[in-house]
């Protein structure tokens, strides 16, 4: 892809100048600071809202502000309105281009570009390898929380059906011959071998899902190439082009969403309460149905 440094007048980048959903780090070297270019951290966990981030950056707080403060599982996908203020209040107009990273490398990123796209946005992309990718480059951070925008942004959110799903849905796709559930947690908590981090879940997976970790997509966190993505999924799915993504909190199934695009699938959902909903204890098992082993 071309890396060149250029020059960019007021309106800022175009939309065609995103070459995917996927940029390098020498890619954003080359316009960070341009007019219309909006960069966010959407780290979770330790790393959340605070730190080493690339010099400039907003937070894209998935642990917080963008999780849905109703939901009874966490990083549930809060509604248009929610939506709609925070990205305001993070100064995002209808008209930027977006790039999101995490500190894990692609993790959670991945998660927030998903989000984005649910709402109808589609001008974002994930930073390849993250933070360390860019302070490995020697390229410019900054350290503790932003200060607040510098203006309320005009987005609107506008959702997109299909792309955010939930359990009814899953339950009918792991009963269909021509769609695929895969799974990007571990193969031990897949196979109810390793505990749940979150207590009180169930072991195991939902019967008919395959195990796809998302760490089986990245080289020394960066997305493995197109080729290789695409073997990934096919040894998972086979020739099933409809694919449905699940993990532990909807975060690391994004982590799939995005290889499976760089791999040119195209009809593709994620679970949104994953294992935090499915493998929550219910009165009748038939509900949301478990097993254990391969």
């Amino acid at each position: 892809m071309n890396e060149e440094t250029q020059g960019y007048g007021d309106e800022g980048i175009a939309v065609g100048e995103l070459p995917g959903p996927l940029v390098s780090v020498g890619w954003l070297a080359a316009r960070i600071g341009a007019p219309g270019l909006r960069v966010f951290d959407a780290s979770v966990g330790v790393h959340r809202g605070s730190g080493t981030r690339i010099a400039g950056a907003g937070v894209f707080d998935i642990d917080g502000a963008l999780s849905d403060p109703a939901a009874p599982v966490p990083h549930t996908m809060p509604d248009a309105a929610r939506f709609t203020e925070e990205m305001r209040a993070l100064g995002l107009d209808d008209t930027d281009t977006v790039i999101v990273y995490d500190a894990a490398g692609i993790y959670s990123s991945a998660r927030a570009w998903w989000m984005l796209r649910a709402m109808g946005f589609d001008r974002a992309a994930v930073l390849d390898g993250g933070l360390p990718a860019w302070t490995a480059a020697g390229l410019p951070v900054t350290e503790g929380a932003p200060g607040p925008a510098a203006g309320r942004g005009d987005f609107t959110a506008r959702p997109r059906p299909g792309l955010l799903t939930g359990a009814g849905e899953v339950a009918r796709a792991l009963a269909d011959p021509d769609a695929a559930v895969l799974d990007a947690r571990t193969r031990g908590r897949f196979e109810g071998t390793e505990p749940e981090p979150r207590a009180g879940l169930r072991g195991g997976h939902m019967p008919g899902a395959v195990s796809l970790p998302f760490g089986r997509l990245q080289d020394e966190g960066r997305m493995r190439a197109p080729d290789e993505l695409r073997a990934a999924f096919a040894g998972a799915a086979g020739d099933r082009e409809r694919l449905y993504f699940s993990c532990g909190s909807g975060v690391t199934a994004c982590v799939l969403a995005l290889g499976a695009e760089l791999a040119g699938y195209r009809d593709l959902t994620v679970y949104d309460g994953s294992w935090s909903e499915w493998g929550l204890p219910v009165a009748d098992p038939a509900d949301r149905p478990v097993v254990t082993g391969p």
